[in-house]
């Protein structure tokens, strides 16, 4: 057979980029301390004239310009100038409940009038209105709403989504939540880890019956989510007033046995031992943990279980407190980020996360970016494939009209994203730099 013939044939050339951000070397084990060493940054030059190409929607081929040839048929491949951009691993937003009908802007003047949120809930609006208007609406609805929520935030960035059930609170409709995200997933496209959550709050049909809640609703859909392959993980969110740790064990025990990877809310408007229940139960991410103690954080950072931190729940909460990221990365915490996209946090964006990380944490951008993309694929278990640009993973990026990263915290919420690309596919073109590579490679 004739070398020629034994290249890898490109679909996708990505060239002629300032700066590229890989993240490689993450894929096994998360990044503790990132620093500006951990991110493997490429600065291209014309000594240097570095390209990154796909087959498959993988990356095949990492390196020079000018060796390409050897490795790579580039004769029928789309090229990308990037014109000296900053181009970096697509956003993995790891903690999100996308999928719901509705909204709920009216407590918005609630919270700025110094309502608590577990007020709200008591009351009936929170989780439990946002229930009543999901349960109301039909299938195709709640897929067109939560479509539109997904296409903003890929346009932001955000090429990998974990999306929580837990808008249902009963087995008919959590079901509905996770049937529409395996079509939203296989029919629509949207990469989605899917998460049951029917452990997100006590139906107001079962507000003196918590034992034939969890029996009747949540462990029922556990066995659903598990026969039907529906779920990756199974999510609790433990609480005062909501879940409490014995209920937790029970529920999170249970999923396990069936098959699906335990998560919790942990320590999100008190120290309820969220953080310390976390890491005896080896959760795959630990949540929230704004309250979380330092015996706690301790405890997760031995484990290194990922610590997905919401920084833009703290400031729709009105809680006026941030989660501890200098004292997790001290302890040697693995860090992870996600928007929490929900009705009471209606954030679709990655970028503004970062930014309120670096302002709100004190988290350095190269920490923030870790956090984003490798790390987050940690916390779903999907490092092995995404959050990265390396060979072998698929070649999800975003090319932005800046220099270098640290600008991405620094331009606060501005839109400075020309292209993202999901699996070796321009998914979202502002600028249409793209032509034909065959003629430029082969």
């Amino acid at each position: 057979m004739k070398k020629e013939e034994r290249r890898i044939r490109a679909e996708l050339v990505l060239s002629n980029f300032g700066q590229v951000v890989t993240l490689s070397g993450h894929s096994s084990e998360p990044c503790i301390h990132p620093s500006e060493d951990s991110l493997s940054v490429i600065q291209n030059s014309d000594s240097k004239r570095i390209v990154i190409a796909s087959s498959e929607g993988r990356i095949c081929y990492i390196g020079r310009e000018s060796d390409i040839r050897q490795y790579v048929d580039t004769s029928s491949a789309i090229e990308i100038d990037c014109k000296q951009s900053l181009v970096t691993p697509g956003f993995v937003d790891s903690h999100t409940h996308a999928i719901f009908a509705g909204s709920r802007e009216e407590e918005l003047e609630l919270k700025v009038k110094g309502v608590p949120y577990l007020e709200i809930l008591k009351h009936g609006g929170g989780i439990l209105k946002t229930v009543s208007q999901t349960r109301k609406a039909s299938d195709e609805e709640i897929i067109e709403q939560t479509r539109r929520r997904l296409s903003r935030m890929l346009a932001s960035g955000t090429t990998t989504f974990e999306v929580k059930s837990g808008y249902g609170l009963c087995v008919e409709t959590e079901t509905r939540l996770l049937e529409i995200l395996s079509y939203l997933r296989e029919v629509k496209g949207f990469d989605i880890e899917s998460t049951l959550l029917s452990a997100h709050a006590i139906p107001e049909e079962y507000k003196n019956r918590r034992r034939e809640y969890i029996k009747e609703v949540v462990k029922e859909t556990i066995e659903i989510a598990s026969k039907r392959r529906l779920a990756t993980f199974c999510d609790v969110f433990l609480e005062k007033g909501v879940f409490e740790p014995e209920e937790a064990r029970e529920i999170l025990n249970f999923s396990t046995e069936k098959g699906l990877l335990p998560k919790v809310h942990a320590d999100e408007f008190s120290d309820h031992g969220g953080s310390e229940f976390a890491a005896r139960m080896n959760v795959v991410s630990a949540d929230h943990l704004l309250y979380a103690s330092r015996n706690g954080l301790e405890a997760l950072a031995r484990r290194k279980i990922p610590c997905v931190l919401l920084p833009g729940t703290s400031l729709s909460s009105f809680v006026g407190l941030y989660a501890n990221a200098r004292e997790l990365f001290d302890l040697g915490g693995v860090v992870a980020l996600g928007t929490d996209l929900s009705p009471n946090s209606w954030i679709e964006s990655m970028q503004f996360v970062i930014s309120l990380a670096c302002y709100g944490m004190r988290m350095t951008p190269a920490e923030c970016l870790v956090a984003a993309t490798v790390n987050s694929a940690h916390a779903i278990r999907r490092a092995d494939d995404v959050g990265s640009l390396e060979v072998g993973k698929s070649l999800d990026a975003i090319v932005f009209d800046l220099e270098n990263y640290r600008e991405i915290p620094y331009r606060i919420s501005s839109d400075c994203i020309k292209k993202v690309i999901k699996r070796g596919k321009v998914v979202i073109d502002r600028d249409l730099g793209t032509r034909s590579a065959g003629n430029h490679y082969s």
